[in-house]
Parts: structure tokens; sequence; C-alpha cells
């Protein structure tokens, strides 16, 4: 039996696709993979028994990545998953950033006691005048699984969509309309757009990448919109922006104290995923990813480990994987040890990325699982032996 903890709610959808030997577990100390959605990790005591993490949704902040590579725990996310649901709010946020609807909204709350209020819309309303999204001019920064699909659809609504991704995947290339101008440079999107989106991941070299210097770019009366990370704008360059002009909207989904105190942003508490078809989705991706590592060892949209698959179970023998350190001659220490057992490997796959690797090999008969088991663990950079 394996045991399963949820760290939040997980939609059903997900959980009942785990079979007959998964049970759910309340206890942590008894879990061989954890799924979870927003809840910290950090400060958790990870069970020696744990072998994988599953995120159900994109971003992995509030996992201890580091931690779970050192100690052979692969994790798992869900991109793409919930894609649908943000490209949604972010074609709502286009118009909020054009038509002045929040402010009429507040308009008319205030005055919802005026018994007059039908005639002082017709003179209030010039206030509120916006403009229309069609034939403008749309930057959208990354174009992964999110940023293609806003792309495709700003296309459709009859805009002239601008994408910036220097590491935009053939995936996301062919996923992509025709329609949607490349650009190679970032400066150059900043010029020449009037509304902005970003879609990147939150890492070193994208945190604070919409700052005064991008800001000042922008033309006049520029909206941006970002439902990817808050960390990616500069919040006192985008505040300067608005109050001079020069930004005419911020529309972001994450609400934070500076954010809050901004002249001209338009604030949602975090809904880009929050819908309960995504729920659905990030689940039921997140339990079959976290199935196919557990049973056969397979590896697809983990964010520590590389991408491996090393096809169907053997029906001879066993299958041993290995997660290691990307070093030199681990390979071959990894099959020195079969040999000095006596045992054939009929099968291996290697696959590595970054600092870590990862080895499936297939035996032809039933792995001599002790003397092996510690052998292989006694490699330096070895960081987790397990056996199918």
């Amino acid at each position: 039996m394996r045991y399963i903890h949820c760290l939040n709610n997980i939609s059903a959808k997900g959980t009942d696709l785990l079979t007959d030997a998964y049970e759910l577990t309340d206890d942590l100390s008894r879990a061989e993979g954890i799924l979870v959605r927003s809840a910290a990790m950090h400060d958790l005591e990870l069970p020696k028994c744990l072998r994988a993490v599953a995120r159900a949704g994109a971003g992995v902040n509030n996992i201890p990545l580091e931690h779970c590579s050192q100690k052979g725990v692969v994790v798992f996310n869900t991109p793409g998953a919930n894609a649908n649901a943000v490209k949604e709010l972010v074609i709502g946020a286009l118009m909020l950033g054009s038509r002045g609807i929040v402010e009429g909204i507040e308009w008319c709350r205030a005055n919802a006691d005026d018994p007059n209020i039908a005639k002082a819309v017709e003179k209030a309303k010039k206030q509120f005048a916006g403009r229309e999204i069609l034939g403008k001019k749309l930057g959208v920064i990354g174009l992964g699984a999110i940023g293609a699909q806003v792309a495709n659809a700003a296309v459709d609504l009859g805009m002239d969509v601008y994408g910036y991704d220097p590491y935009v995947s053939l995936g996301a290339a062919w996923s992509m309309s025709s329609a949607v101008h490349h650009v190679t440079e970032l400066d150059e999107l900043l010029r020449t757009c009037d509304y902005f989106t970003i879609h990147v991941p939150a890492v070193e070299e994208t945190i604070g990448m919409i700052d005064e210097r991008a800001c000042s770019l922008m033309k006049d009366g520029a909206v941006f919109l970002n439902f990817s990370r808050d960390t990616l704008v500069d919040n006192d360059a985008m505040a300067a922006a608005l109050e001079s002009g020069k930004v005419h909207a911020y529309i972001t989904d994450f609400a934070t104290p500076e954010v809050m105190r901004m002249k001209g942003a338009v604030v949602l508490p975090h809904l880009g995923a929050s819908t309960e078809e995504a729920e659905e989705n990030c689940a039921m991706m997140a339990v079959r990813q976290m199935m196919d590592y557990l049973e056969r060892g397979a590896i697809v949209n983990s964010v520590n480990y590389p991408a491996c698959d090393p096809g169907p179970m053997p029906e001879i023998g066993s299958r041993v994987c290995v997660l290691h350190e990307n070093v030199p001659n681990m390979i071959s220490q990894i099959a020195t040890a079969f040999g000095e057992a006596n045992v054939n490997i009929g099968n291996m796959v290697n696959k590595a990325r970054g600092e870590y690797a990862y080895t499936c090999l297939d035996l032809d008969q039933e792995m001599p699982y002790d003397a092996v088991k510690k052998q292989l663990g006694g490699i330096a950079g070895v960081r987790r032996v397990r056996v199918l």
C-alpha cells in the first residue's frame, strides 16, 4: 500500500484516480507522496519514506526544491492545466484596463441612493469613457502555456499581437497563431505595444524585470497586466509610472500592501486559477504524474529532476531507479555495482538536468536487493535508490 498525504484540499476528480494500491492518509510521516496546492512546505519535516511531491498548479515557490533534490524527492507541477482559466481572466483584465468599468461600478454604488441616478448617469459616464482593444497592439511577455493561449485569444479579438520569449519551446511555437509577431528584444516590444501582459516564472533573471527603465520605454497611457508573479514588477517603478500617467492602468492578481497604495491599480485577489475546472485539471494531472512515477519510475513535468520515460515495466526481472548528482563517472560506478553482483542490465536510460540526473535500469532478473542497493547508496552523489 502506498500512502498519499494532501496538504491542501485536492479536487476529488484527482484523488478518485488513485487505485486500490493507494490510500489517503492524514499522517504525514507515512506519506510516500504529497499532493499540495499553496500550503507552505519549507518548515515541514519531510518523512524519510517520501518519494514525490506533486503541486496542483504551476508555481513551486512554496516547496523546498533544493532540499527535496538532495533527498531524492521528485517534485512535479502541472504546467498548462490551469492555462485556460488564467487566459480568460487576462482577457477580462484587458477590458478592465480599457473601459473604466471598475470606476463606473464604483460611481454607481456611491450614487445608489440618488432617486435621479438614471439621469445623473448620462452626465457622469463621460468620465469613464474608454477605448476599444480592436486593432491595438498587445505585447505578450512569455509564450508558455498561458502566454500562447492569451496571444491566440487576443488575435481572435482583433488585436495586433507581439510575443517575446527567448526560450519559447517548440510546442508553444506550434500552438501559436501565425499572426503573432515574434519579437527577439524586450525593448522593442515595450516601445511598440499599447497593452502588455506578462507570463514568465519568477526566477533570478525575471524578478523585477519591469523596472523604471522598462516603464520609461512604454508608450504614454500603456496598460500593464500581471497575472504571473507579483515580484516580476518593481513596485516603486510602477507606482511612479501610474502617478505620472506614463502607465494608465496596472491590473494585477496579487494584492500586496505596496500595490494597494498605487493610484490606478486594479487589484484582484489571486483569482487566476480559481475555477472549478482548473482545480480539477490540476488535481488530475498531479495525481497521474505522481502515480506514473511511483509505479514505473517515469518522470514528466518535474521541476528538479530530468524528464525520463523508461517505458513499460519489464515482464521479467525488476527496475532500479537511481536519483543522483550529475557528475562524471556516475554511470560507470552504477554499472559496476551490478556487474560485481553478476546481474545483467537489459536496458538503461540516463537523463540529466542541471546538477541532478536520473538513471533507470531494467534487470534481466530480480534485484539482489540488500547487497546491491547498499552498494549503490554508498556511491558519492547518489541521493536515492528505488527498486520497482
